[in-house]
């Protein structure tokens, strides 16, 4: 399945921000799907990964409680509703699709990535 990531930019801290994950086909419906990003000068890292049909949600602990991730599959799009944006936020932030029978938080078991989306927040 093909991935683009698109929705960020810079805001201030504080603020909120929704990402979005648009996907190509009609199987996005299929794949666990999960956020990860990427700092400058640090390696990817988990953010935020959803069920198949949404009913199971998984966060990293540095953003619970502030961070939503949600999915529509009538319209094959993922998404990341982030709130009380701190500047230690500052990444860009990739959507991915799990294999099937991987590791939510691993990265090495998410197959196709979208092309990343970044997101500055400023203090």
């Amino acid at each position: 399945v093909q991935l683009q990531a698109y929705g960020g930019g810079l805001v201030q801290a504080g603020d909120s921000l929704r990402l979005s994950c648009a996907a190509s086909e009609r199987t996005f419906s299929n794949y666990y799907m999960g956020w990860f990003r990427q700092a400058p000068g640090k390696e990817r890292e988990f953010v935020a990964a959803i069920s198949v049909r949404g009913g199971n949600t998984y966060y990293a602990d540095s953003v619970k409680g502030r961070f939503t991730i949600s999915r529509d599959n009538a319209k094959n799009t993922l998404y990341l509703r982030m709130n009380s944006l701190k500047p230690e936020d500052t990444a860009v932030y990739y959507c991915a699709a799990l294999r099937r029978g991987g590791s939510y938080y691993t990265e090495r078991d998410y197959d196709s990535w979208g092309q990343g989306t970044q997101v500055t927040v400023s203090s």
